[in-house]
């Protein structure tokens, strides 16, 4: 996935969102739910999915074949040894959920930035960082010195 999301111009801290995403979404479905396909535990899969969509937004999903729960982030006392994935995921995404419309799977999908550089754009990756620039205001700050800022306070 790393290499993959590098390889399509997607900044480092997205990648390395991403990828955690991906660890948490991965370990809640081997730990929580059951196997695709009807399969014993132990002996099925799951699937991982990545893609960035036409409307360039990263997005992650990993599907199960369902656990007892619908998956919801938990509040774990602070001593806890887990609970905090879909927290986590809560905290780094910009929006997740839970799609079930397919019987025996469930797929928690993470959109885990709304606006990353989509390489079928056209568009190179140097352009990608010159779409943020500095408002007017804050750009004439910087040609104020520190000490000028203070000169007339006494």
């Amino acid at each position: 996935m790393r290499a993959q999301l590098r390889g399509g111009g997607v900044p480092e801290p997205v990648v390395d969102d991403a990828v955690l995403i991906l660890s948490e979404l991965l370990s809640n479905a081997y730990r929580h739910g059951r196997p695709l396909g009807g399969a014993r535990a132990g002996d099925g899969a799951v699937r991982a999915d990545w893609r960035i969509d036409p409307r360039g937004r990263l997005i992650v999903e990993v599907t199960d074949g369902g656990g007892p729960t619908r998956p919801a982030p938990a509040t774990p006392s602070v001593t806890a040894h887990g609970g905090r994935g879909l927290s986590i995921i809560d905290a780094l995404a910009d929006d997740w959920g839970v799609r079930d419309d397919v019987p025996g799977e469930v797929t928690v999908w993470v959109v885990v930035h709304a606006d990353v550089h989509d390489p079928d754009a056209g568009a190179p990756l140097e352009s990608f960082a010159t779409r943020v620039t500095t408002p007017a205001p804050v750009a004439a700050l910087a040609q104020l010195g520190f000490t000028d800022a203070f000169e007339s306070l006494d």
